[in-house]
């Protein structure tokens, strides 16, 4: 069986493999590459196969808990995992491949639904099938029948930031938000695991919606600064506008702090003003942090001669709180 037959598509495998420009390190080549049998009888104590995959495994965790994961990572532990006969773990990291690509918006969620359908309706290991029934739960969100099915593989506490722990984690905090538990130890427990998803969008997007004030604010943030048109930035837009006193729908005006300075530092580098015209929504709000902080940098550029004329200019026909801004900004 090849689980990554099933779930990947034929156009996404160069996708995974040359996004990032990356090579797989050679530790982990040689690992998918490492004989699929050899017992404890033929190399003495522990076999040698099952030392050097718990040795991979673990290089691939410290991998990402640096920051440093890229694509095609998650292909290989999946590859590895099903070489060892971990059916539902290499299910679990091909769909962590598919997460991130999705959370990165490099494909479609119908895309990787329909890989997990494919592994349902193969001729595959209960196990197998099983695991991407518990997966694809989790997508829809039905986190009561995804809990159910992931704690039954994945609920071993050897490694508390593993991916399925992390979906298990995620059912657990929906479902207290839901029934309204106050149980702080699932969310102190998510806090934990960041270091291992700081590059994964779906990881903060997940705790901007569970958590509340700052903290969900910082989430929101880390999830659009990591993918700021992927298809949960503009949830997390939301959110930030709720969380700031605004409306939902302002949410869409919403630039983090991070998208401000870039827009800024691209503006000045090109040394061209129009490129602040997508700061101008966000100009136009109501008092909120991100707009203060927008107006703020912006005025700091009325030095150069070139972005005053142009700010004077945007002023004179702007209307409203835009225009009011806009002076405002003049004045330096």
């Amino acid at each position: 069986m090849k689980i990554k037959f099933y779930l990947l598509t034929f156009f996404l495998l160069p996708l995974v493999f040359t996004g990032c420009g990356k090579e797989i390190p050679s530790q982990v080549q040689h690992a998918v590459r490492f004989p699929e049998k050899t017992t404890a009888a033929q190399q003495g104590g522990l076999p040698v196969q099952q030392r050097t995959l718990r040795n991979t495994l673990d290089e691939i965790a410290e991998l990402e808990r640096a920051g440093s994961w890229f694509q095609g990572l998650a292909l290989t532990e999946s590859t590895l995992l099903e070489n060892a006969g971990d059916y539902a773990g290499a299910v679990a990291a091909a769909y962590k491949e598919l997460a991130w690509a999705y959370g990165l918006g490099l494909i479609k969620k119908e895309e990787v639904e329909q890989g997990l359908l494919n592994v349902l309706t193969a001729k595959n290991e209960d196990n197998t099938a099983l695991c991407a029934s518990a997966i694809l739960a989790f997508m829809n969100e039905r986190w009561d029948d995804a809990f159910n099915g992931l704690e039954h593989f994945f609920n071993e506490p050897d490694e508390p930031d593993a991916f399925g722990k992390w979906m298990i984690l995620v059912c657990t905090l929906e479902k207290n938000k839901t029934s309204g538990a106050d149980d702080r130890r699932p969310g102190e427990a998510y806090k934990a695991i960041r270091a291992r998803y700081a590059k994964f969008p779906e990881y903060w997007y997940r705790g901007a919606k569970v958590f509340s004030g700052i903290i969900a604010a910082q989430y929101a943030e880390s999830c659009i600064n990591i993918s700021p048109l992927g298809p949960y930035a503009d949830e997390c837009r939301s959110i930030l506008a709720s969380l700031t006193g605004l409306k939902n729908e302002d949410g869409l005006s919403i630039k983090t702090k991070m998208e401000i300075e870039n827009i800024i530092s691209q503006s000045v580098n090109l040394g061209n003003p129009e490129f602040l015209n997508s700061l101008f929504p966000l100009i136009g709000l109501p008092d909120n942090p991100y707009t203060v902080y927008a107006v703020s940098a912006l005025r700091a550029l009325t030095s150069v001669p070139k972005f005053r004329d142009y700010f004077n200019v945007q002023a004179s026909s702007a209307k409203g709180r835009l225009a009011e801004r806009l002076s405002y900004i003049c004045r330096g």
